[in-house]
């Protein structure tokens, strides 16, 4: 009986070539390998199929791992679950294709090769794309901010809708829908308003040198604690802390939750000075001095004549 070839698929179509010929001889070794290959494409098929259903079951698993992880600390991201579980799937993938053409003839070293160099050609091509993905997992891993965080990114500020690998996608104040890339994200400094659980909210308000600065400490106190939006720890805050040209200013310092930052503000700002009004307390206005030059004399005698002819008018 002749020996079965070291490697079935080489010569294949050689022994085709001949056994259409009628050689007997070839006619056998060509039963052989179809045989052999015929095995060698089913352990293949079987390699695939369970290297799919790992894959797909292995990725469910790491998925459902890592929610059950988060729920434990703050409520499940599905964004960073669905990388993970792509992950996982990814890689399982990637080592069953190499062991099915393995299988089928190929060598293992020269497909990593091939690939090697062709991620390394792609790496290239897509570098700013490439620096995303890697800002994104980033993110994705070390989370500074989460779907519905209000978060100020790249000088902008809004609410967070989503994000991926590639972009956060952000609402900001005005309406628009803004996606921002992952790289410029991470490389640039990230506020999370939400995260504090509370925002300072700062109103300065001048008052005339001759009012009651006592009585607008406590006007501005009182209209502060008579909100309900206000936070009581930390407590508000009221301080003279500047003396400015034509009026003294007194400062309001008070905490509200992020969702409550904006209208508790502009709300405090109206109430604060209809109450100070309310009190007879004033809010000094910017004055100017207009003085004209005359070529004939200097300004200041044309001023001293001006008030001269005043003080003589009856």
């Amino acid at each position: 009986m002749l020996a079965q070839p070291a490697d079935p698929v080489a010569p294949f179509f050689d022994m085709v070539g001949l056994a259409a010929s009628g050689d007997p001889v070839m006619l056998r070794n060509l039963a052989a390998t179809l045989g052999a290959f015929s095995v060698r494409i089913l352990v293949a098929a079987l390699i695939l199929a369970g290297t799919l259903w790992a894959a797909n079951r292995l990725g469910r698993l790491a998925e459902a791992g890592l929610e059950r992880v988060q729920r434990q600390q703050h409520p499940a991201d599905k964004a960073l679950g669905s990388f993970v579980s792509a992950l996982v799937k990814y890689v399982i993938v990637a080592i069953g294709l190499i062991a099915v053409l393995q299988q089928l003839g190929v060598q293992a070293t020269s497909v990593i090769a091939v690939l090697g160099a062709a991620s390394l050609a792609i790496g290239l091509a897509l570098q700013g794309t490439l620096s995303n993905v890697a800002a994104g997992v980033m993110l994705l891993l070390q989370r500074p901010y989460r779907v519905g965080d209000k978060v100020e990114l790249n000088g902008r500020q809004g609410v967070v809708q989503a994000m991926d690998l590639f972009n956060t996608r952000l609402l900001d104040y005005d309406g628009l829908t803004l996606f921002l890339p992952n790289g410029k994200v991470f490389g640039d400094m990230i506020v999370n308003i939400t995260r504090a659980g509370r925002r300072r909210i700062e109103l300065a308000f001048n008052v005339d040198y001759e009012d009651d600065l006592d009585l607008a400490l406590a006007t501005l106190l009182e209209v502060a604690n008579s909100d309900r939006r206000v936070l009581s720890e930390p407590k508000p805050w009221v301080k003279v802390t500047a003396l400015l040209d034509s009026s003294v200013s007194v400062t309001l310092r008070c905490w509200a939750a992020p969702g409550d930052w904006m209208d508790t503000r502009f709300d405090l700002l109206k109430a604060g000075k209809e109450r100070l009004e309310a009190q007879g307390l004033s809010f000094p206005y910017p004055h100017q001095v207009a003085m004209e030059r005359n070529s004939g004399r200097p300004a200041s005698a044309e001023l001293k004549a001006k008030v001269r002819d005043r003080a003589s008018a009856p």
